[in-house]
């Protein structure tokens, strides 16, 4: 027998299972998500409710999908502002909506978590079913992986793409490989960077796990804080949080850190899981040239290459990165509208939309750091 139930808290599922259902990704483990619950940060008091999809079979787990419902559309990276203003002009409301996500977490992976496609589906019926059962505007599942794509395809959903900057390692031996394997402009220009940071005497540590103290694990979080400060905004994410989940999975928190002299003046905090690194969260208390592409894409891939890491995804954005050897990267959102009038004006600016991000991305690959080699 096949049931499909919501859940308001991870508290009410068994961890064991849902992690088997989320597999390798870090970001959709139950301590992750759990810690965003319980430190806060994503609650129904900062727009985000809990209603987990779980499906059983049997009374086994086979199937769950991380759902919220939303207030507003902030800490998604998928911007849907212009869908909101336009259902706002017609006295519509467009809030709440429902999200598939890891809130504040542009990284693609599962996120109708489940083994086989037929019951991928059902979770993707199931999201739309609840949707229409509460009568809001629409559902939106936010960078879902390429089996999560093909299910949702199938029940309907409309497909959005973005791209992303992500870093792939040729297996290097060490990190003047990589940077060899550029043409001549790039290359001199990492490595003259490079000499300026090393010439201000700025020095490295990557601190694993427990080599996090708190002392460092506070000086990340006032760096983290203060970048929020710069742009006029408060951080999603409390130092509880940060706390929360390197106790829970010490050996998938890598921070980066800059010195002089022994004193802290950046740092940078990444995931590890699933054969990549993600880098996450950046800030400084001094300003020096590059300071930020060293500390945030070049010590990164150094330490991927050391350590045989497969994938550096670099965030969110940033055509910049190319120039670091991070290349265009797709990235997919599906979005399925309640209100068929809406729903059809979206797919037209969605197939434009897709038109022109194909220009964009060949143009960025034009772009390419590393040496061309003829055939």
């Amino acid at each position: 027998m096949e049931s499909v139930g919501i859940i308001e808290s991870l508290n009410d599922v068994d961890e064991a299972e849902w992690n088997i259902l989320a597999g390798s990704n870090p970001f959709l483990q139950h301590y992750f998500l759990k810690a965003l619950e319980e430190t806060g940060c994503a609650i129904t008091s900062t727009g985000w409710t809990q209603q987990f999809i779980l499906l059983h079979r049997d009374k086994a787990l086979v199937g769950a999908a991380p759902l919220y419902l939303k207030t507003h559309s902030r800490g998604e990276f998928v911007f849907d502002y212009a869908w909101a203003d336009a259902y706002e002009r017609y006295g519509l409301p467009y809030y709440p909506k429902a999200v598939v996500a890891v809130p504040f977490t542009p990284v693609t992976g599962p996120r109708l978590l489940a083994k086989s496609h037929s019951d991928k589906l059902a979770l993707a019926k199931a999201a739309i079913h609840y949707t229409e059962k509460l009568g809001i505007s629409s559902i939106h599942v936010l960078f879902p992986d390429s089996s999560d794509l093909a299910a949702l395809k199938e029940a309907g959903y409309s497909i959005r793409e973005g791209v992303q900057f992500h870093w792939n390692n040729h297996n290097y031996q060490d990190f003047n490989e990589f940077i060899s394997s550029m043409n001549h402009e790039k290359r001199k220009k990492i490595r003259q960077a490079r000499k300026k940071i090393f010439e201000s005497e700025v020095s490295f540590r990557w601190l694993l796990g427990s080599e996090i103290t708190n002392e460092y694990l506070e000086y990340f979080y006032y760096c983290y804080s203060k970048t929020y400060a710069e742009h006029r905004s408060q951080p999603y994410l409390s130092l509880e949080f940060f706390q929360r989940i390197l106790n829970a999975s010490p050996e998938s928190i890598l921070m980066i850190i800059a010195l002089i002299d022994g004193k802290p003046i950046a740092s940078a905090l990444n995931i590890l899981g699933g054969g990549c690194l993600y880098g996450r969260y950046w800030g400084c208390t001094e300003f020096i040239s590059g300071l930020h592409f060293e500390t945030c894409y070049l010590q990164a891939i150094e330490y991927c290459i050391q350590n045989n890491i497969e994938i550096f995804e670099g965030g969110a954005q940033g055509e910049h990165k190319i120039a670091r050897g991070l290349l265009p990267t797709k990235t997919f959102s599906a979005h399925w509208i309640s209100d068929s009038r809406f729903a059809d004006a979206i797919d037209r600016f969605l197939d434009e939309e897709s038109n022109a991000m194909k220009e964009y991305v060949k143009e960025l690959e034009a772009s390419t750091p590393f040496r061309r080699i003829d055939n």
